[in-house]
């Protein structure tokens, strides 16, 4: 927690969710502040991050009631661990959008905007949930509407809900 809370760690967290830099750098840099061996750290770092599956269920519900549905994260990038393989993202949404392909990071209004260009919409026909206030915010401002998804089987019915889901 302390090379997070360092000004330099969270840089190296801003870094590959740009694009600027790579795994591996990342993996030298934030081993150098924990010091750790830097070899497989994000791999180590994200091994049991895992996704919210309520709210995949969900997704793949909407989806199938004919709903558009995207994914926007700030990825830490994918090579050479993808902690998004084998969720079937691509799959289960219309858009994935991964901050790393776009040089671009939330809450920067301009990766909201690949993803309403992705689905064909405005942000007042959209719900956008995250984990972050931040984000949240800057979705709202956008004209999202905007839920703050701590726990995930709350913002799963509160999503079954807003998009008049039947429960499972």
């Amino acid at each position: 927690m302390a090379a997070w809370a360092d000004p330099r760690g969270q840089e190296l967290f801003r870094r590959p969710e740009l694009g600027a830099i790579g795994q591996e750098d990342w993996n030298a840099g934030f081993g150098a502040l924990m010091g750790v061996e830097p070899k497989g750290l994000m791999a180590r770092y994200l091994h049991d991050a895992w996704p919210a599956y309520p709210v995949l269920s969900v997704a793949r519900q909407a989806r199938s009631a004919g709903i558009r549905t995207a994914v926007l994260s700030n990825s830490l990038g994918r090579t050479p661990y993808d902690p998004c393989a084998g969720f079937g993202l691509e799959g289960t949404f219309d858009a994935v959008v991964l901050s790393s392909d776009h040089g671009l990071r939330k809450p920067d209004a301009a990766l909201f905007k690949v993803v309403l260009d992705r689905l064909s919409l405005s942000a007042d026909e959209c719900v956008f949930v995250d984990d972050s206030e931040v984000n949240v915010e800057a979705a709202a401002r956008l004209g999202f509407t905007a839920l703050l998804g701590l726990d995930e089987q709350v913002v799963a019915r509160q999503l079954r809900a807003l998009l008049r889901l039947p429960a499972l």
